[in-house]
């Protein structure tokens, strides 16, 4: 007989670390101090970017970037490119819905082979495991940067770990001369999951809406796309959203106007992994107002907040979409520079239960950049769930350009925005914050970092009042060079949201893109153990 010990305590907290995944303690009868939880780094994670564009006259930059301070000496960051795999018009069984928050534990390199399921047009193969790396950074805390002109650039699939694994953000910024879709398309690349929610998305003529689904991992992922107009589900159309297989380490793009009978001006969409995860984008690209990457909303709540609304937004259209069957009564309230107001005419918002409701706020913001703010219009503490997105616009007539800002987890603790130019070419603006306090009062730190070409860190304390946003441009590194990160920390106070807007005029259009900044989720909450746990193993 063998009797082999093993120390509870320490698997918790080297699984939690590794993989990012919160471990919840059950309760017990020992001292709740010992059972507290600790914050430790993640040891690695997963990032996945979305195929830049197919245009043969768009440029794209990819920059990565993780903050110093991470644990150990060794450790690398690299984003390899994955496969185009065909144009997602498999066919499957209903699908179903899993909560999987992994930051990523993939080690492996994908052998390229198709598991099963059909993905289109492409040949199943994946990611080639011995393909060289787009994006490689060497250091933290200083941006590294790629760029392509090439109308076959490939979506990304990448680990970092060790010291580059906490707080490791990278943006994939890519300019658009002409055509559908001219103007600044700019994503921050994602984390893999497995449900996601688009509001603000489209199938009306004039709109080519793709949702990229991109599988970071060596098994196949089998995902459902759903789309929820005014009326609910939609009929599907030409193509089937259901069974979409995504082969290991590639990336299948998926055209919505093929999902729906009958064209749609505001959809909301819903992809879900039956199997698997994946990262899920989509690129918005319309014939006469620009285009923009939509970013997933964060997760449904009673309350959204749309943090970053431009001070010159010419135009701002409001989608809200509540899951389930239960209506939503909300108050729409604008938290501007000098205090919260009620916009005129949309002082609250009636939301049927599984279905999507869209308002025109016109020019919302009157010169004064802002935050919108959602809440249940009874302050019920069992009020019904919903996401949210503002599809912006700046610019009139042929001069107009898109953006999308959907709902935003709050910054707990510190968030990241790359590529921020050091010094804006002519025609460009320096990139903008917009930081919301629409709760309670908050202090928050900005700090530039080196620049990709040189220079050294500089920071400023920012201090925000109760019920505002606040519009800040951001320092920059003392005697950088290139483009550099910008990173923001909360000190104190209430909750804070924000957001990065990257401007930059294009033949006289007002080309921008904004970024939400949720929590980089660098840290992730490890209970101790109360005692050491024994397993007898008999033979």
């Amino acid at each position: 007989m063998n009797r082999t010990l093993i120390g509870l305590g320490g698997t918790v907290v080297a699984l939690a670390a590794v993989t990012g995944v919160a471990v919840v303690a059950a309760p017990g009868d020992g001292d709740a101090s010992a059972t507290a939880a600790a914050h430790k780094p993640v040891e690695r994670t997963t990032l996945v970017c979305p195929q830049p564009s197919s245009s043969d006259v768009a440029e794209t930059t990819w920059t990565a970037f993780t903050p110093k301070g991470g644990p150990g000496k060794k450790g690398s960051a690299e984003l390899h490119p994955a496969a185009r795999a065909g144009d997602g018009s498999g066919k499957g069984g209903a699908g179903k819905e899993g909560d999987d928050k992994d930051k990523g534990d993939d080690k492996d390199k994908g052998d390229g082979k198709d598991k099963g399921g059909n993905a289109g047009k492409g040949d199943g193969k994946g990611q080639d495991a011995g393909s060289e790396p787009v994006v490689s950074s060497t250091t933290p805390g200083t941006p590294v940067t790629a760029e392509t002109d090439s109308a076959e650039a490939p979506a990304l699939v990448g680990t970092a770990d060790g010291p580059f694994a906490p707080g490791w953000t990278v943006q994939q910024t890519t300019t658009v001369s002409a055509g559908a879709g001219r103007g600044l398309h700019g994503a921050a690349c994602s984390a893999p999951d497995t449900s996601f929610w688009f509001p603000g998305a489209s199938t009306a003529a004039g709109r080519q809406d793709y949702v990229h689904l991109t599988n970071p991992d060596n098994s196949a992922a089998v995902v459902d796309v759903e789309l929820y107009g005014k009326g609910g589900k939609e009929k599907a159309g030409a193509g089937s959203g259901e069974g979409i297989t995504v082969p290991p380490r590639s990336s299948v793009p998926v055209l919505l106007s093929t999902l729906t009978a009958k064209p749609v001006t505001n959809v909301t969409v819903h992809v879900t992994a039956r199997t698997g995860r994946v990262g899920a984008q989509i690129q918005a690209a319309d014939q006469k107002a620009g285009g923009d990457w939509i970013a997933p909303a964060d997760d449904a709540q009673p309350r959204a907040v749309l943090p970053g609304i431009p001070k010159d937004a010419s135009s701002v259209r409001l989608v809200v979409f509540a899951p389930g069957s239960r209506d939503a009564d909300l108050k729409v309230r604008l938290a501007g520079e000098s205090g919260a107001i009620t916009p005129a005419g949309s002082e609250s918002l009636h939301v049927r239960g599984g279905m999507t409701t869209a308002v025109d706020l016109d020019d919302l913001t009157k010169g004064e950049a802002g935050s919108l703010v959602l809440s249940p219009a009874d302050d019920s503490s069992d009020a019904p769930r919903i996401v949210a997105a503002v599809r912006v616009t700046r610019g009139k007539g042929s001069k107009q350009e898109t953006a999308f800002i959907p709902s935003t987890a709050p910054l707990t603790h510190r968030a990241t925005v790359v590529d921020n130019p050091t010094d804006p070419e002519k025609g460009s603006s320096a990139a903008h914050l917009a930081l919301s306090a629409p709760d309670e009062g908050a202090k928050v730190r900005v700090t530039a970092s080196a620049g990709s070409g040189g220079g050294s860190p500089r920071s400023t304390t920012v201090t925000l009042k109760a019920h505002t946003t606040k519009d800040v441009l951001p320092p920059r590194p003392s005697g950088g060079k290139g483009s550099y990160a910008v990173t923001v920390e909360r000190l104190s106070g209430g909750p804070v949201f924000a957001s990065r807007t990257l401007a930059r005029e294009q033949d006289g259009v007002p080309a921008f893109t904004v970024q939400g900044m949720p929590d980089d989720g660098s840290t992730v909450a490890v209970p101790h153990a109360a005692q050491d746990l024994s397993v007898l193993n008999d033979e």
